[in-house]
């Protein structure tokens, strides 16, 4: 069960005391990253929503208050996992005190295992104790996590990731996703054609379900397998985090890790969070694009390109 209310009350808590008051806005937040050039904390960026030229409401860059909700899905191999753990303790004490990081377990459903806050040492000893055993659950509980800091986004004037670190097999989850051949007499049986098939439906339904939510979502894979249905599943995870306007990595061998958690963290911290002023109605996958002159000349930038309405 998740303790969807335990991690909202702390959150805001958190947000309080960092000195952020509550904002309510009419615009859509996207994450955005300057991949080439500087831009300064005063740069006004310039964007288009569907076209047209949409004001810029406010932005939040590197160094502003963060949030980071931490979500360990570890499962397998402890050698894979042991060296997550001390990249982990490595870089977040290299983290700035306003970036807060709350720590998740997704076995049997999302629980809070830490509260966001300053103190590194709970955080760091409770990472330390996380068990590598169970079954992954990163598709059963990756929406929850995203809706949760999502309602956090949409609250308070604060960027807000989410990162997995995993090593997830397909084949180990509850549900079955390996699409078991029906007829193996059949060739012409689309369970034949399509090993895949029933991974490729979960991602995209997973893309659809996320396309609302606000927060990017980081994923660092441990663990890569070769094997078609887990290729698979690790691209699909890969798809789903380039949709939130995250980004994803998997890791080929034990030497990769640190280094991927490393580039995560970087990644995240670097992030600036721009809202937009959008017509109160839009039509699902509106259009974004950026620009910003820093300099003196255009800076290459990465950011969110589609967002749907939220219902409700």
């Amino acid at each position: 069960m998740l303790r969807h209310h335990t991690l909202f009350l702390a959150m805001m808590v958190a947000l309080s005391a960092l000195g952020m008051a509550h904002a309510q806005t009419s615009g859509v937040s996207i994450p955005a990253w300057v991949e080439e050039g500087s831009c300064a904390a005063a740069q006004k960026f310039e964007a288009t929503f569907n076209g047209k030229p949409a004001p810029v409401l406010s932005q939040l860059g590197p160094g502003s208050d963060q949030v980071v909700l931490l979500v360990l899905d570890f499962t397998g191999d402890v050698s894979l996992v042991d060296a997550a753990k001390q990249a982990l303790t490595a870089e977040i004490p290299k983290l700035p005190p306003n970036v807060w990081v709350g720590l998740l377990n997704d076995q049997d459903g999302l629980h809070v295992l830490v509260d966001p806050s300053p103190n590194r040492h709970a955080l760091l000893e409770a990472i330390k104790g996380v068990a590598s055993t169970g079954k992954p659950g990163l598709l059963e509980s990756v929406t929850p996590a995203l809706s949760l800091a999502d309602s956090m986004i949409r609250k308070s004037p604060v960027r807000i990731s989410v990162l997995y670190i995993t090593d997830g097999n397909i084949y180990n989850y509850r549900q079955d996703y390996t699409n078991p051949v029906i007829n193996g007499s059949d060739p012409h049986d689309l369970s034949r054609v399509f090993p895949d098939a029933l991974i490729q439906d979960k991602i995209s339904k997973l893309v659809e379900a996320v396309d609302s939510l606000e927060a990017p979502l980081f994923v660092v894979h441990l663990n890569y397998r070769g094997d078609t249905l887990n290729e698979s599943y690790q691209n699909g995870l890969l798809t789903l985090a380039d949709a939130t306007g995250g980004k994803g990595q998997v890791c080929r061998s034990v030497g990769e890790i640190p280094d991927a958690i490393t580039a995560a963290m970087a990644r995240l911290s670097n992030a600036w969070r721009l809202t937009l002023g959008v017509p109160p109605k839009f039509h699902s996958n509106a259009q974004i694009h950026l620009s910003a002159p820093c300099g003196g000349a255009d800076a290459r930038l990465s950011w969110r390109i589609r967002v749907r309405p939220k219902e409700g």
